[in-house]
């Protein structure tokens, strides 16, 4: 009976320093869920500004761009993959990871070669333990991103919407990222950012502009110098704006991941708790019995030599 009373204490012992430790997780993850909450809404009106000069650049001219003209018969697409550097957070990366497992199958489907770029180490290591080709990735701040990531992730995908497919470039370029929606909802969404979709631009844009007087654009030198300038930056700002949303869901996910461990620690405890009063109550109900046998048979062992 002592040593199941001791080995219950030790498990006790450990699972309350692992709930020490997915508390603090959770109230970590909790704080960071705030911040990435002001830096999305920080993003949202350059944005959204910067949709709405794009649309009015490409709608208010007749200038053919590579970045805004459909393809006749695109044959390559890229994919844009953002998952998470670390774990601990449910099933936050696997989503992402199965949302452009289907994208892929959907773009091979119509007869398309895709081009995989990841961010983030759960995704880059799901490819790698597959043995999958990815073009280019990139890992390490995806907990708190910045501007110049995005810069710096965008940069290689629009040079190759800019190239001929011939020598290596895409007609599409899609991204798939994880969509804050609240603390406790995170949806798995994937977007075509190019060619860019006009019609979805300008209702973005006029959705964003409700009760508002839309200004007259001129276009200098030209309208298609215009869309060199504003294009990449709208690209490099729709991936910004992913990079938040994708770790404000990171966080989120990871607070309900480590509360529900923790939760899941404390009924452990409770239970082990119980187990060893148990086993205590049971090795005292033994040392009385053990006493009182003896009592009694010192008693007895008494009478006979009487």
């Amino acid at each position: 009976m002592g040593a199941k009373l001791r080995v219950y204490k030790r498990r006790i012992r450990s699972v309350t320093a692992t709930k020490k430790i997915t508390k603090a997780m959770e109230m970590i993850a909790a704080s960071r869920i705030v911040k990435a909450q002001r830096q999305v809404a920080a993003s949202t009106p350059y944005a959204s500004e910067l949709t709405r000069a794009v649309t009015a650049v490409a709608t208010g001219s007749n200038t053919k761009h590579a970045l805004t003209t459909e393809a006749e018969n695109p044959t390559r697409a890229a994919v844009l993959l953002i998952t998470s550097d670390r774990g601990l957070a449910g099933g936050y990366s696997s989503n992402a990871i199965k949302a452009a497992e289907q994208l892929t199958e959907r773009l091979r489907a119509e007869g398309k070669e895709v081009d995989s770029y990841i961010v983030g180490r759960k995704g880059v290591s799901y490819y790698a333990f597959r043995e999958r080709k990815v073009t280019e990735s990139w890992t390490g701040f995806t907990d708190s991103p910045t501007y110049a990531d995005a810069k710096a992730v965008a940069g290689p995908l629009i040079a190759a919407v800019q190239r001929d497919t011939a020598e290596g470039g895409v007609d599409e370029l899609h991204i798939v990222y994880t969509e804050f929606v609240s603390m406790m909802t995170q949806t798995p969404v994937d977007d075509r950012l190019l060619p860019l979709s006009l019609e979805k631009t300008a209702e973005e844009a006029q959705e964003s502009a409700k009760g508002q007087i839309l200004p007259l654009f001129d276009f200098e030198p030209s309208a298609e110098d215009v869309l060199d300038a504003l294009l990449p930056r709208y690209v490099e700002s729709r991936i910004y704006n992913a990079l938040l949303q994708a770790a404000a869901s990171k966080h989120a996910a990871t607070r309900r991941a480590m509360k529900s461990a923790t939760d899941n620690a404390e009924e452990l405890i409770k239970s082990l708790s119980r187990l060893a009063n148990a086993a205590r109550q049971a090795e005292i109900t033994q040392e009385i019995s053990e006493i009182v046998g003896g009592a009694s048979a010192l008693a007895d062992a008494t009478a006979g030599s009487d």
